[in-house]
Formats: C-alpha cells, structure tokens, sequence
C-alpha cells in the first residue's frame, strides 16, 4: 500500500463525539510511552502528524487521521499511566472501552509492546481483556531498533511463549522499529488486506 495522503481530523473525548463511523478504521494503543505516535508517523511517511512527547501519558483524547481518503487510524491514549489521578485513569480506560466495543467501523486494533521489556501485567490485562470482550487485535512491537537482533529473537519467543497461553492461533505478529522503518510494508499490507476483505 502506498500512502499518498495522510490528514488529522480531530481530537475527540469519547467515541459518540466523533464523525459518523462511514470508513475503515484501525485504532493504535498501547502503554504511554511506547512510541506509538513515532509507529503512526513512520507508517504514514510524515514526519509530525501523530505529535511525539518525551512526556509519556500525552495522548488523552481520540485523535483521528484520514488515509488516502479512504481509512482512518485512531491513535488512543496509553493505558497505565500512574501519574494520573485514578479518577482520570478511570475515565480514560472507559473512554477507550466504549470506543473499541461500540465503534462500528473498527475492524482491528494494533496493540504496541515496547521489544526492550519483558510483557507486562498492564499489557497482559489488557490483552486478556480485548479476547474476553471478542474484539480482534494485531500486536507490533516497536523499538526493535535498541536491541541486537540475538536479543531480539529472544524476546519475540517470549511473547509468543506468554501469549499462547492465551491464544491458539497467536494474533498476528509485527516487529517494528520508526526509526529504520521496519515493519512499514508489513503493517500496511495487513491492513489492506483487511480493507479489501
């Protein structure tokens, strides 16, 4: 797939204030500070279109892009952000429930894992909650780029190992770095293939 345009619609506090679900849509989530925005501009060819933070918990709304016209990626906010009060934490883990469960036009959400660090109760709850709930999800892992391509291997089979616990088939699989770009075509020819059905 090659990515001719790619346009920020708007900042959204809940699903019900977004635009009429009328397109494909792929949401991106993951712990704050997993490089999501960096996945999201790496994928789309564009340097500031998904705003990158060194402050982690940034993302608190649903930001919404247009595609080529055609699809839009939901860039969600992190989930197990300790530095927000539980009450905000709460609204926003409601927030995203509402959106994934009741968002029509969603057809798959990506789930990030940062490659440096073992899974996560946060990630692994999480994970365990989008299979109870029936909604289909695709897992990248981002910031391959900081580990030796051994150690890398290594952590891959780790999450395979943990994850086939759960799931049997595993979900699909990509490695990611924004910074060398991979993962880019495989990414998006995943997600054309699920556009085209």
């Amino acid at each position: 797939m090659i990515i001719h345009s790619a346009q920020f619609i708007g900042s959204f506090p809940s699903n019900h204030k977004m635009p009429k679900a009328n397109k494909p849509e792929f949401a991106f989530i993951g712990r704050s500070n997993v490089g999501k925005s960096s996945l999201i501009n790496m994928l789309t060819n564009r340097t500031k279109l998904a705003k990158t933070s060194s402050t982690p918990g940034k993302t608190q709304m649903i930001n919404q892009f247009i595609i080529n016209e055609e699809w839009h990626i939901i860039d969600l906010p992190g989930y197990g952000f300790a530095k927000l009060s539980k009450k905000h934490r709460e609204s926003l883990k409601k927030m995203i429930a509402n959106y994934l469960k009741e968002r029509e036009s969603l057809i798959t959400t990506f789930v990030l894992l940062d490659a440096r660090h073992s899974l996560q109760k946060v990630d692994e709850d999480f994970l365990i909650w989008l299979g109870q709930t029936g909604l289909p999800f695709s897992i990248v892992l981002t910031k391959t780029d900081k580990l030796k391509q051994q150690d890398l291997s290594k952590q891959i089979k780790h999450f395979n190992a943990t994850l086939s616990e759960y799931w049997d088939p595993l979900p699909p699989f990509f490695s990611s770095s924004a910074l060398r770009k991979r993962g880019q075509n495989e990414i998006l020819a995943y997600i054309n293939s699920l556009i085209k059905g």
